[in-house]
This record gives C-alpha cells, structure tokens and sequence, in this order.
C-alpha cells in the first residue's frame, strides 16, 4: 500500500516526489532490488556499528525504543532504524541519537534514488538502503534496525550478520504477505508460517533472543535456528523471565545473571514489560556493548515511543474537552494489539472509543478484546488510505458487540467536539492506526523528535 510521506520541506518533498513516482507504489518482498541497490552503493549495510536486528508482530517498535533508551543511558551514540513514521518522514532515521535534519534527508535521498534507476525498488527498500547509507557515514557505538514487514524477505535483512537478533511478540497481521502459497516453502498453520518468517532473520553465529512461546511456535524458531548453526539462544522462560514486583514493577532475572533493583517502565501496560525485558536479554547477549545494571533501570524508565499507550498532552485535541479528561492515543490494529490494549486498560470502564481501521485488518479480532469496556463507539475515516467505511464498523459493532452508542464521524476533531458536548470529563482512546496517531498527534501540537 503506499505510503502517501509528506515534508514540509521542499528539498525533501522532491525527493518523496521522485520516489513516489519510481517505486511500485506496493509492499514487495524480496531481497533482489534492495541487494542491486546496496550493491550499487557501495555495500553501506557491511559497514555498520554493531547490529541489534529486531523481528515480531507486536513489539518490536517498544522493544527497540527500550533498547535505545538503555544504552544511551549508557553513555553509548545510537544508530535507529524504524517504521512507519507518524508525522515526518525524518523519524525513520535516528543518526547517533538524533533525527536526521531535512538538509542532509534530502542529500541522502537524492543520492540513493540516482543509484535506484531501473531497479522498481519499492518505497520501503529505498528508505532502508539510505538508512544503511547514512548510518555507515556516522559514527556510533550501536545500531538498531526494526524489521519493516515479515522477517525472511523484508530490505532489512540484507545485514550479513548482525550482533544480537530479538523477536518479539508473534501473531496474524499481513496475511496477504506473510501467509501467501510460496514454491519451497513449508506448509503450515498461519502462526507458525508467520513464526518461520520472522525467524529469518536468525543468521549463522547470531546471538538470538526471544520471548515464551507456545510450543509449536518455539518449535518452529528453534528448528531454525538449529538449521544455520552455531546460534546462542536465549529464551524467555527458559533462560530468563520478568516476574512481578511486591512495589507494582517486575524483575528481571536470567540463569546466568539478574537485574537487582525492581523496573518501572516508562510505556504503560503489562505487556511492556516482556518488551523491556526482551531488550534486556538481547543487551545481555550483547558482548562488549552489555550496560551496566544503572543504564539498565534508567533506560526502562526513561524510554519514549510515540502511539503506543500514549497519554496526550494538553493541546488542541485535548483541549476540545472539559477540565479532568484524558486522551489514551495507540496505533495497535491486530488481534494481539487489541488483547494487549485489554489489559493496559484493567480498571478502566466507560471508555469513549475513536477509531479508524486500514481496509485490510481484523475490526473484529482487534475491537472484540475491549468492547466491554466501550461506553461510545466512533468510527473515523483515515485521510489518503484505503479504510474501513465509518458506517460499516459502528453498524457491526451495535450488531454484533451490542454497543447501542456508535456512530460515524467525519475526523477526530468532530468526535471530541460530540463527546464535550456531555460537558463531563471523558476518559478517551484513540486507536486502530498508527497512520490516525500520527494525524493526531500532529492535530494536537506533539510532534515525535
């Protein structure tokens, strides 16, 4: 689907222009154009500072937001690769700790599409192959790349060998891409098809970690993992696990080490904690670059990551309502996210739900987990994508949820203009989209640096 990035700079909107008009417009799965690319650059993913190289379903994104938290923390200059932006193109690429400036987005751009004529190089490998470029060119102590779709065919997997491999949480999402009949590829149950991609990324010698699996899941990434060879597996439950804390936080312990003090994570809900945790057993594993136990606790407490669980400030959205609400924005859209979303809202009841759903996800999967929570329901397009239409999901949910307050709204704004109207302090979410997050965000002044 495309990507539709916009910049407010126009030296980098020429460069958007110019990709647009060259790539296929499409995810595409394969390593042939992002090697010919690399290839024709010089080979920029060969060198870079060591790898942390992160696949899953949900997760992946926290998991490396409290990787980068935690060695900065500890004094280190890190490289971050990540995926969709929210607002700018530009927090894609995180040179030593800083987002690219637009002046040197739009050189790098530039130079990349010059060298991608003839290639029909998708959107996404582009932007990796100048991610790749521009982290060879930097100095710094660590890299972290977050798998963009799948694991075995995604741009990012083009790294030879990276330092330490993580995968996070697994479950249904991109079954177009991810579940498609392939020649030479095993036939099997869509999760554990799903499991065998993301384990792509396990290469001979890596150092791999990963969370407690069901066990034909695990079964799947250790037949892998086993399959290339001299890989150092760490896994949770087996080798490490967060356990709850008497003060609210959890432990982490492992068989050949533990974290003393209890950690609080900054990003709220349980379900974090397995995040923070597997990038602390991927940093465990990581050699020279592991942190002490103090870059540890103040990198959990301290890491940032823009939609996920996060409470808006005050600004124009938030603003529209009375004195005493809250605005809870999440970009999660599958099954697991909605289960995820579930238990981050233990305790909350009477929730004012807004949300907008791409066209090719679950509404059903991802609604069902929290609907009992739904006081009002509103339905949302999300401007430049293909979406569920607003009447369509507020008539499912009042038919099939049983929630009698739904109904369709033009944009955010006019649903927080309905719910005001009560002029009673309101406890809302905003979800279904890390596309609508970034509309939100944007909409209410919180702009991701």
């Amino acid at each position: 689907m495309p990507d539709h990035a916009k910049s407010d700079s126009p030296a980098v909107q020429a460069q958007l222009d110019r990709l647009a008009a060259l790539s296929p417009g499409r995810d595409v799965l394969g390593l042939e154009r992002i090697a010919a690319l690399c290839e024709r650059l010089g080979n920029p993913q060969d060198r870079l500072p060591p790898v942390f190289h992160v696949a899953g379903t949900n997760g992946k994104g926290s998991t490396c937001a409290f990787l980068r938290a935690i060695l900065e923390a500890a004094g280190m200059r890190v490289h971050v690769y990540s995926s969709p932006h929210l607002v700018r193109f530009n927090e894609r690429i995180r040179l030593a700790g800083r987002l690219i400036e637009d002046d040197a987005l739009a050189v790098l751009l530039s130079e990349v599409l010059d060298h991608a004529e003839g290639l029909q190089a998708s959107f996404f490998e582009v932007t990796t192959a100048a991610a790749f470029l521009a982290f060879s060119r930097t100095p710094a102590d660590a890299c972290i790349i977050e798998v963009g779709l799948g694991g075995r065919l995604d741009a990012t997997n083009i790294i030879r060998k990276p330092a330490v491999c993580g995968i996070a949480s697994l479950g249904i999402d991109h079954e177009a891409f991810l579940l498609a009949p392939e020649d030479g590829v095993p036939d099997m149950p869509p999760l554990q098809r799903i499991a065998w991609e993301k384990a792509g990324i396990i290469k001979p010698g890596v150092r791999l970690a990963t969370l407690d699996y069901p066990y034909s899941i695990a079964q799947v990434i250790g037949a892998k993992a086993a399959s290339v060879g001299d890989v150092n597996s760490f896994y949770e439950g087996d080798v490490w696990a967060v356990l709850p804390a008497e003060d609210g936080g959890f432990h982490w312990r492992s068989k050949f080490g533990s974290i003393g003090p209890s950690l609080h994570p900054s990003l709220p809900g349980r379900h974090q904690w397995r995040n923070a945790g597997l990038a602390i057993a991927m940093l465990f594993l990581a050699g020279r670059l592991q942190p002490d136990e103090a870059a540890v606790v103040r990198g959990v407490t301290q890491a940032e990551w823009p939609a996920r669980m996060q409470r808006l400030l005050p600004g124009p959205l938030l603003d529209t309502l009375p004195e005493g609400s809250a605005i809870w924005l999440d970009g999660g859209h599958n099954p697991d996210a909605g289960m995820a979303l579930a238990n981050a809202l233990e305790g909350t009841d009477r929730l004012h739900v807004i949300c907008g759903l791409l066209k090719n996800k679950d509404a059903a999967g991802f609604i069902k987990p929290f609907a009992h929570k739904i006081a009002s329901f509103q339905a949302v397009p999300i401007p430049g994508h293909d979406h569920h239409d607003p009447r369509d999901l507020c008539r499912w949910v009042q038919e099939d949820l049983g929630i009698v307050d739904a109904r369709p709204a033009d944009a955010v704004a006019d649903s927080l203009h309905q719910l005001a109207q009560a002029g009673t302090p309101a406890s809302v979410l905003i979800c279904g989209s890390l596309y609508l997050a970034g509309e939100v965000l944007k909409a209410n002044g919180q702009i991701p640096d």
